[in-house]
């Protein structure tokens, strides 16, 4: 399933801030730490100057008993050896009120008091570990709430906005349609590129639209032209196959060329009428009954059916009426017939109901389905035997599309079945 670039670019600021998270917090933890470890020593051994300026040179031996008494986190021992240097080190100590253990930061330093060697201890109670953690992890994680919910804010807001015009140049170009005289108008706005995207693609689409018109207007061209050479080309072969003087030999080919004259002929015509179809010379509807439309040729195409032995039943409803070209409708009606014979088999059926909605043309054939991808292009041939041109569906197809109706091909029940959908 596809997703949206919104929802895609917020999982990614998700996941990027889940994972700073992730980093960051145990980063800060042990950095803060450190720099806290390292200010209470600092601390410490302010004590232990303060002491040796201020109160060492003061004391007497006697005083030292007083002194620890009155003093819980500075204590002064009597040493045999002077120690060489300071030692700072963490410990915890029982608390009697609390009843449970607390972390300290203690100094043992050695001292000079009366020319005697002390041993000058100082602690500093610490935050409990678990409890920095805990704070720590309450701390990141209002930090990471608050920048989901403006990266939300960001997201739906903000974003939205930003990518507008994008959204709005797409949905133009998911309605333009080539063969529609309405282009798109896509507005410029204040961001540069989404400017040049616009720029970018209304060159394109008049490129290509002038292209499009060129094309359509030399096959209409071409096909009217053509007309008037083939109508006279096959009026000399009608002549010339009535002549007593020609031979069988001259017959069979004079034959072969009038059957591709008449092949050539219906081409043209066919191509001629998909151009006017697309240029709109056929745009104006009328209230069309279709059952009428079907009667009026089904006698011609049950004798077209007879050299198959192919049998045709009907189903229609009385009261079916839709806006379209009469003439289309009559091509439409037309090509549908032509197609379910000319893809038939012999001693086969086609089947036509109508009803109020839909016009069902279902016939037997070959005993699989058809390819859809290229069913309904120009020239494409189920069959490539077929005398047929490869324009009946193309034509079936524009018609259909020019009502902005719907056709469906499906294979059921060993019948390949084409639907039109008003």
């Amino acid at each position: 399933m596809n997703k949206r670039l919104l929802q895609t670019t917020l999982k990614y600021y998700v996941l990027f801030s889940l994972l700073v998270m992730l980093l960051a917090a145990p980063l800060f933890f042990f950095i803060t730490q450190l720099l806290y470890l390292h200010e209470t020593d600092e601390s410490l051994i302010l004590q232990k100057e303060e002491f040796e300026l201020l109160y060492a040179p003061e004391l007497k031996d006697n005083d030292i008993a007083v002194w620890n008494k009155w003093n819980r986190n500075i204590k002064i021992d009597k040493v045999q050896k002077i120690i060489s240097s300071d030692t700072l080190y963490s410990l915890s100590y029982y608390n009697n009120l609390d009843k449970e253990n607390e972390p300290y930061r203690v100094l043992n330093s050695p001292v000079i008091i009366n020319n005697k060697p002390y041993l000058f201890s100082a602690r500093i109670n610490l935050v409990d570990n678990k409890d920095f953690i805990i704070s720590i992890l309450m701390v990141f994680t209002m930090i990471i709430l608050i920048l989901l919910v403006g990266l939300y804010i960001i997201t739906k807001r903000l974003s939205i906005r930003l990518w507008k015009p994008f959204y709005d140049t797409l949905e133009q170009i998911e309605k333009f349609e080539i063969d529609k005289n309405s282009h798109p108008k896509l507005a410029e706005n204040s961001i540069e590129e989404f400017n040049r995207l616009n720029q970018a693609i209304n060159k394109l689409i008049e490129k290509n639209t002038r292209i499009y018109k060129s094309q359509n207007e030399f096959i209409e061209n071409a096909a009217h032209e053509l007309q008037t050479p083939i109508a006279i080309f096959k009026g000399k072969l009608e002549t010339l196959l009535q002549r007593d003087d020609v031979s069988e030999e001259q017959f069979e080919i004079l034959d072969k060329l009038n059957d591709t004259t008449t092949r050539l002929n219906r081409l043209n015509k066919n191509l001629l009428l998909l151009s006017k179809i697309e240029s709109k010379q056929y745009n104006i509807p009328e209230k069309v009954l279709l059952i009428e439309g079907i009667t009026n040729q089904l006698d011609f195409f049950k004798e077209q059916a007879l050299a198959k032995n192919i049998n045709i039943n009907t189903a229609l409803e009385a009261n079916t009426f839709v806006e379209m070209n009469l003439f289309l409708s009559e091509i439409l009606i037309s090509n549908l017939f032509m197609n379910a014979i000319n893809h038939n088999t012999a001693n086969g059926s086609i089947n036509v109901v109508l009803h109020n909605n839909s016009l069902v043309f279902s016939n037997t054939g070959i005993s699989k389905s058809l390819e859809t991808d290229k069913l309904f292009e120009r020239f494409s041939k189920v069959n490539p035997s077929s005398k047929g041109n490869g324009l009946g569906l193309s034509i079936i197809k524009k018609i259909v599309e020019n009502n902005n109706w719907e056709v469906i091909y499906r294979y059921e029940d060993e019948l390949h079945i084409f639907e039109i959908r008003f």
